[in-house]
């Protein structure tokens, strides 16, 4: 969900540059810096952004800067007025002496509010459509090559997953050759019939075949969910928990050097798609 939009509307007196990125986030996390004679839109705007973000750490902000000479102060000419009559009463002096000592006075500049222009808005309005779609196009193109990369991981790990079945044959012989060996160093008689009920249970309680088969299900349904045209990045997220799962339990089941230095390429793989399944929505 990395992401990036910028956007600029040149109006008479000011230049207007919106700023829009977003970072990976489970949720919405929205964060909005507008001029405040602009504030009163500020929900509109989170509006927009919410309905087409969707989900990711978000920073919005418009900044503003004046083109021309615009003064926002003003002479308050009544309440000045009112001074130079009352100055006229106690004093002497020039209008212009006057007015100097007047214009000292409280309350003789007043500053007016600028009121928001509707026809100025509608320009920033467009802008802001802009930076979100330069958003939008930036996040489907880190898709496409995410996706990529997405498949070939997965392919890895079916790969892998293939040693591992080369492995396992291996495993069970080996496994059993340790155990007679190990009978055979306490150089005590033991009866065969119960040594190999017990090595089968033993055996039994270290057989993968079941995470296999659920492995394999797990990775087909991830390819299955890249395929999907309506995206959904936290069913992504669960899928690759099963993985991980499935791997885990198959490495702590192997018992065996070989298997278990393939089951770790196999959570390297994994571990490179759980740092970027926060990107997809």
């Amino acid at each position: 969900m990395t992401g990036y939009g910028k956007a600029i509307v040149q109006l008479p007196t000011k230049k207007v540059t919106i700023e829009i990125k977003s970072l990976n986030s489970k949720l919405l996390d929205l964060n909005v810096r507008i001029p405040q004679y602009y504030k009163e839109k500020e929900i509109d705007v989170r509006k927009t952004i919410a309905n087409t973000v969707v989900r990711g750490k978000v920073d919005f902000s418009i900044y503003v800067e004046m083109t021309a000479e615009v003064s926002q102060t003003k002479v308050n000419v009544n309440v000045v007025a009112d001074y130079m009559n009352q100055l006229k009463q106690i004093a002497t002096g020039t209008d212009v002496e006057l007015l100097d000592m007047a214009m000292r006075l409280p309350d003789t500049l007043k500053t007016e509010r600028e009121e928001l222009d509707p026809a100025e808005w509608a320009l920033i309005e467009k802008g802001i459509d802009e930076a979100i779609a330069a958003l939008v196009q930036f996040r489907k193109d880190e898709a496409e090559s995410l996706e990529v990369d997405f498949r070939e991981r997965i392919q890895n790990i079916q790969d892998l997953s293939k040693e591992v079945d080369q492995h396992d044959e291996d495993r069970m012989v080996a496994v059993k050759e340790k155990l007679r060996k190990a009978i055979d160093d306490l150089e005590v008689k033991v009866d065969e019939n119960r040594f190999e009920q017990e090595l089968i249970y033993y055996l039994e309680k270290l057989d993968i075949n079941e995470e296999k088969v659920r492995l394999a299900n797990h990775l087909e349904y991830f390819l299955k969910e890249l395929n999907n045209e309506i995206s959904d990045g936290k069913k992504l997220g669960f899928i690759v928990q099963e993985i991980g799962r499935e791997i885990n339990t198959t490495g702590s089941k192997s018992n065996y050097a070989p298997m278990q230095q393939v089951v770790v390429q196999m959570k390297n793989e994994l571990e490179k798609i759980k740092e970027q399944i926060l990107n997809v929505l």
